[in-house]
């Protein structure tokens, strides 16, 4: 039962356990709910074009996701998983050491918590040194990676696409890749657009909606509700920033669009070309200065994802739209269904 937009209990029958693909007919294969002021249309993906308009941006995030988990053993000799998040200057890193429970991670260590100065072996006799927590985090840390190849080379040859306990099988990294990713750089994969098809991109833009892209590698995706987003690495182009300014809306797919845009913003609140590491948080306080809507997923209870909804939407909204989605039964998580707030 939802009792706040971010504290509600999710029944494991909403968590989707598998690609859409292998749920039904491809992976467009999703529910969508439509929620616009305190209208709700419950729908298909395929009817997206019928909620957007001639004269529209849908703004995509052309990041492609690594295969970011790695097989680790600790001193002990104990065995864990390895998540990769971020690269940082000087050959660091920020990692995620995390118990493997079967052949799935599972929650992140907490009977035996790693160390400063604990080395980490990996396979083909590498190395993860961790040197301290990042920032007040209990379970992210900053390493020291030694490699015998360039990082994505190594997580190409290593690696395996991050997963959580509630994924019960294996998938191949192609299950975790949007049609249009091009950019290497995401520990997880940017979930909002996994069910579009080229089809569905060329129907779009037939019917008078315009694209734009940006970058943003994302980082792992499992915050705790006390963690404020961290610092994650993006760029806007100069072409999407003159579409941004001429759009009658923008409607980011995903919410590392909206980051990447509103980290973009100038003085005068126009969106500018930019690239660099954004810290931005969007909460309801700071609000949004150029994002009119949103296309993602559905977020777990107390996300901080939830507070920029609310910052797009209002509270009231989201509460009522994640209300309607419980009780419609709509999948969670990166395989699940989609919800459009316009």
């Amino acid at each position: 039962m939802l009792e706040t937009a971010f504290d509600f209990v999710l029944p494991p029958e909403l968590e989707a356990r598998e690609p859409a693909e292998l749920r039904g007919s491809g992976r467009d294969d999703v529910r969508l709910m439509v929620s616009s002021g305190d209208r709700i249309v419950h729908a298909h993906f395929n009817d997206l074009p019928r909620f957007l308009r001639p004269g529209d941006l849908l703004v995509l995030n052309t990041t492609a996701t690594l295969p970011a988990a790695l097989r680790a053993k600790r001193e002990n000799g104990e065995e864990i998983a390895l998540h990769y998040s971020t690269s940082l200057p000087g050959g660091l890193a920020v990692v995620e050491p995390r118990v493997v429970a079967g052949s799935q991670p599972a929650l992140p260590a907490k009977s035996r918590p790693p160390h400063a100065s604990e080395g980490l072996l990996l396979p083909g006799g590498a190395l993860a040194q961790l040197l301290i927590p990042y920032r007040d985090s209990t379970r992210l840390w900053i390493a020291q990676l030694s490699l015998p190849l360039p990082l994505t080379d190594y997580l190409r040859r290593y690696g395996r696409p991050i997963t959580y306990s509630y994924i019960k099988e294996p998938f191949p990294l192609a299950a975790y890749q949007t049609v249009y990713a091009r950019d290497e750089g995401s520990a997880e994969m940017p979930s909002a657009g996994r069910a579009f098809t080229r089809r569905m991109l060329a129907c779009l833009r037939r019917s008078g909606v315009a694209l734009a892209k940006i970058v943003l590698h994302a980082g792992v995706a499992s915050l705790e509700s006390h963690e404020r987003p961290y610092e994650e690495w993006y760029e806007v182009p100069l072409r999407t920033a003159e579409r941004v300014r001429r759009a009658n809306r923008v409607i980011a797919v995903g919410t590392t669009v909206v980051r990447a845009l509103e980290s973009s913003v100038d003085r005068n609140g126009e969106v500018i070309a930019s690239r660099g590491w954004t810290d931005v948080v969007i909460t309801p306080e700071r609000g949004v200065k150029v994002v009119d809507g949103l296309l993602t997923g559905f977020h777990e209870p107390r996300a901080s994802h939830l507070k920029m909804l609310e910052a797009i939407a209002g509270r009231e909204h989201i509460e009522n739209a994640y209300r309607e989605a419980l009780q419609h039964g709509y999948l969670w998580h990166e395989f699940g269904d989609l919800h459009l707030i316009v």
